[in-house]
């Protein structure tokens, strides 16, 4: 009977992740038409905000998903991928220059390794693990290429400065609580159990220096072009006509 309801395990580059490629595809695609298809700010405002509820709802329901039983390793919100969704839910709703650059630089970036190494272990699709994992790692990404794409919302160096001053700070810090809960958040004290970008930077703990180059050398390059090319864009997303009416 445990054979005829049994699940085969979700892996890496097989039929259901590429099927989740190509969702994300058509996802970005149409994610960009509805920002740029926003004629007036409240209505780009009204969007932005059902989208950070759906974000920051969905975040809700996983996180307390995990906390049942609660376990030390996994219950604790110290993964960047649980401050991303909490920020780009909070980008979202308020716009603001700094939730925003911390969106834009994680979200397009960190977030999307779960496209390239998912580092997921747990029973393929349709089950539960398999779809929340997806659904926030996607929503997540599709929301910075709305705000950006779709908004026309653009990076700064000083955007860069706070993302960079943020996530050394966030490292610290959950690499000390890591050494002393001997747990491994954001993969700082060991390489995950999956295959990943990480195994080619070498063994622990020098694979944190060439990734944490790496990272930050990707988001120096995601800065400049913006200085050039991005014109029509703006550093905040649009506001509410409230907003800008004591201009």
């Amino acid at each position: 009977m445990d054979m005829l309801i049994a699940q085969d395990e979700f892996s890496a580059y097989g039929v259901s992740h590429w099927a989740v490629v190509a969702v994300f595809a058509v996802g970005a695609f149409a994610f960009v038409k509805i920002g740029r298809s926003h004629k007036d700010t409240a209505a780009a405002v009204r969007f932005s905000r059902i989208l950070g509820i759906i974000a920051i709802v969905m975040y809700a329901g996983i996180f307390t998903y995990s906390m049942i039983p609660p376990s030390l390793g996994r219950s604790v919100p110290l993964q960047l991928s649980d401050l991303a969704a909490v920020t780009a839910a909070y980008a979202l709703w308020s716009r603001k220059p700094w939730a925003f650059a911390l969106t834009y630089y994680w979200c397009l970036v960190l977030s999307t390794q779960a496209l390239v190494s998912p580092a997921l272990q747990s029973p393929d699709f349709p089950h539960h693990e398999f779809i929340a994992f997806w659904a926030m790692h996607l929503l997540v990404v599709w929301a910075a290429i709305y705000l950006t794409w779709g908004l026309r919302t653009r990076p700064t160096w000083k955007s860069y400065g706070i993302t960079v001053a943020v996530t050394l700070a966030w490292a610290a810090f959950t690499f000390t609580f890591n050494l002393i809960a001997n747990t491994n958040y954001g993969f700082l004290n060991s390489k995950p159990q999956t295959a990943s970008l990480l195994d080619y930077m070498g063994p622990w703990p020098w694979y944190l220096l060439p990734a944490t180059a790496l990272v930050f050398t990707t988001w120096a390059l995601m800065t400049w072009p913006w200085k050039k090319f991005g014109a029509h864009y703006s550093e905040s997303p649009p506001r509410l006509p409230s907003e800008t009416a004591g201009e």
